[in-house]
């Protein structure tokens, strides 16, 4: 399970931080997960499901999910980078967040200032899916910049008490 924190300096209660140390790396695959992660807290599996979506409403946490290995799974990934004007911005994010293939992009000061990963079944797919957002957004060239060797670090941020 990956966690994204997004913010720093919001003060956090002990069940918090229970549920977050456990859904860091750990998030259970059970028939009831937030169950078991509310009675590991001290509190119901509806109250630790309800603390999860309040710390991602209130932007602490930007995102709770799973993590695949895509490459193990048969797929190719790649980091892309295109410039976009600042009067193309929405439109363009509009377009890659169309593709499910898309898993994330970001907005970054400089040039190029979007960036995105695609993962797809084969790099004639990648390679087509890149066509296609350069030819409906407007926009180009797009960097496709696949990995040539991958370094994952997992990194759970233990938050004491």
């Amino acid at each position: 399970m990956s966690v994204v924190f997004a913010k720093k300096g919001y003060e956090l209660d002990s069940i918090d931080k229970a549920i977050l140390n456990r859904i860091q790396g750990e998030f259970p695959i059970s028939v009831d997960p937030y169950g078991d992660i509310g009675r590991e807290a001290g509190i119901s599996g509806q109250q630790a499901h309800e603390r999860v979506l309040n710390l991602i409403e209130r932007k602490i946490v930007r995102k709770v999910g799973p993590f695949f290995d895509a490459k193990k799974m048969g797929y190719r990934s790649t980091l892309c980078a295109v410039d976009v004007p600042a009067g193309k911005l929405e439109e363009t994010a509009s377009v890659i967040n169309g593709f499910a293939e898309v898993t994330h992009n970001y907005l970054r000061e400089g040039h190029p200032n979007v960036w995105f990963t695609v993962i797809a079944e084969s790099g004639d797919a990648i390679e087509r899916i890149l066509s296609d957002i350069q030819r409906r957004a407007g926009v180009g060239p797009i960097r496709n910049l696949p990995a040539e060797k991958m370094y994952k670090v997992k990194v759970d941020l233990k938050i004491k008490d």
